[in-house]
């Protein structure tokens, strides 16, 4: 039964700040508060209940989300005219707080597809994959050929997926540059939701194939080919002969069927995108909370984005299943701090415009939202960019926090599925993993009804819980995985939000 959305919400009894739920005039009066809205406060936005004083911090979550610029009265507007990030010092607690797991006795089940080697797919496409963004044209070309009626003998096939890029060149032919780049690609080729692969390169670019394969441990195939556009005589030939190579993969790729096998088999990347002041109250939460679930059935969960854990890493090391896990989060904190101090950037440089438009202020803030996605179960692993994830529960992966950066490292990882929480309202797919979009508040879920997939908004009305939630995006992980569309699959998307890191110099 719907209820009516409160003025505001408080998050813990030591918060100097309540989050309005909808927009407040002034002489609203927060009557459990004892305060008097003293200016508009946007939907979404922080409200001052307590006198803070100059230079002192600002708690929600009961947590560190700044400092006072200036004195803040009740009542009013807490926001980037009065709030700003400093440092302060974190207690990392390696492990703690880490419990292990009480792992249900029938886990659930999905539809997946087996591979002849035993991994399991939540899709079945053919990948085409460039080496460098020279062969991007001719990749895009190639799986042009198989749109429309070209794939109705083949209805086991969900399609032929061009990936391209924009680097491969003008970057050192060794390095952590080029190594990210070839790690990723090679996630990709080797990920069980491409039946079959074909990997275009141009002859003479930095990355060339050979030392891709030799790097990365592949192995050409029947379901991995190579092609050359320069050994195949230029544009024309290249894409004759790359749809000859695909034609010959496709009967292979359609023989399959899908059989029930356990949700041990889902490895889900956690997003949130377009994040606004609700998005650590309703969708974060509740993320956490099916991936709580998904932990107990065996599963695995992949959070990202080190720049959006920054001010919050110390809430990650306490739940560390050893002081080694816990101590590489805080390594690659270090790191990230270096990498934009030597870009001329600072970590708070993260927020986005439309993240402060919904109400976030700092990326203290943003981050202790962003880390509830990933529940409340041990921490078991971290991992660099790109790198296969092989430890099961809830992992860290480092990653940047642009979205389409972040995710296209987890899936180079083994995500064969991306949970994606927004406020402002993102339109983001990821082939071949599907995409699940969770909307923090109504609004915006009624507004873009034909790209969100599930309302986290029904949590601030009170008809839905945080639990409640999680087992709606727990259930609808499990029929997306056995093949049920998502809405961004509906429309497409996926192809080109395909964005391997790009690190170092452009030569």
């Amino acid at each position: 039964m719907l209820r009516e959305t409160p003025l505001y919400l408080r998050l813990n009894p030591a918060d100097d700040v309540v989050i309005a739920c909808r927009e407040l005039e002034p002489g609203t009066n927060l009557i459990k508060e004892g305060v008097i809205v003293a200016e508009r406060i946007p939907a979404g936005h922080k409200v001052a209940t307590r006198a803070v004083a100059k230079d002192a911090p600002v708690h929600r979550y009961n947590q560190v989300i700044g400092f006072a610029t200036r004195a803040i009265a009740p009542g009013a507007h807490v926001h980037v005219h009065n709030l700003e990030v400093r440092d302060f010092a974190r207690d990392y607690a390696f492990g703690e707080a880490y419990k292990a797991t009480e792992k249900v006795e029938a886990p659930a089940t999905f539809q997946g597809i087996v591979r002849p080697d035993g991994r399991v797919a939540t899709r079945n496409y053919i990948g085409v994959l460039s080496t460098v963004n020279c062969s991007a044209t001719v990749a895009k070309y190639v799986a042009e050929q198989f749109r429309g009626d070209a794939l109705k003998e083949f209805p086991n096939v969900d399609g032929v997926v061009p990936l391209v890029h924009t680097i491969g060149c003008g970057m050192g032919s060794e390095g952590e540059g080029i190594d990210i780049l070839r790690r990723t690609l090679a996630g990709y080729a080797k990920h069980p939701n491409f039946a079959g692969v074909l990997i275009i390169g141009l002859g003479c670019e930095s990355n060339q194939m050979g030392a891709l394969f030799f790097t990365q441990g592949l192995k050409e195939g029947p379901l991995l080919k190579t092609l050359g556009i320069q050994d195949a005589g230029g544009t024309a030939k290249a894409v004759a002969e790359g749809v000859r190579l695909v034609k010959e993969m496709l009967p292979f790729a359609n023989d399959v069927k899908r059989e029930t096998v356990p949700a041990s088999h889902i490895t889900v990347g956690l997003q949130c995108g377009g994040s606004d002041g609700y998005s650590g109250i309703t969708a974060n939460p509740a993320l956490g909370a099916a991936v709580d679930l998904l932990v107990k059935h065996g599963g695995t969960a992949i959070l990202s984005e080190t720049p959006e854990i920054y001010g919050a890493e110390h809430l990650l090391t306490r739940r560390a299943a050893s002081r080694d896990v816990g101590e590489k989060i805080v390594e690659r904190i270090k790191w990230w701090e270096e990498y934009t101090a030597r870009n001329h950037g600072e970590m708070n440089n993260n927020p986005s415009p439309g993240n402060k438009a919904g109400g976030l202020t700092t990326i203290l803030e943003k981050s202790l939202g962003a880390v509830a996605k990933g529940g409340t179960t041990g921490l078991m692993g971290v991992y660099e960019y790109a790198f296969p994830v092989t430890a099961k529960g809830f992992v860290f992966m480092d990653t940047p926090g642009y979205d389409p950066v972040s995710a296209t490292g987890q899936v180079a990882g083994g995500a064969n599925l991306i949970c994606f929480t927004t406020g402002r309202g993102s339109v983001y797919g990821c082939k071949p993993s599907p995409s699940l979009k969770l909307a923090t508040n109504t609004t915006m879920y009624q507004r873009m009804s034909d790209d969100m997939d599930i309302n986290c908004g029904e949590i601030l009305d009170g008809s839905l819980s945080v639990q409640e939630a999680g087992e709606r995006i727990f259930r609808l992980i499990l029929e997306t995985a056995s093949g049920k569309p998502s809405k961004s699959e509906m429309h497409g998307f996926g192809a080109d939000e395909f964005v391997p890191w790009q690190l170092g110099a452009v030569m």
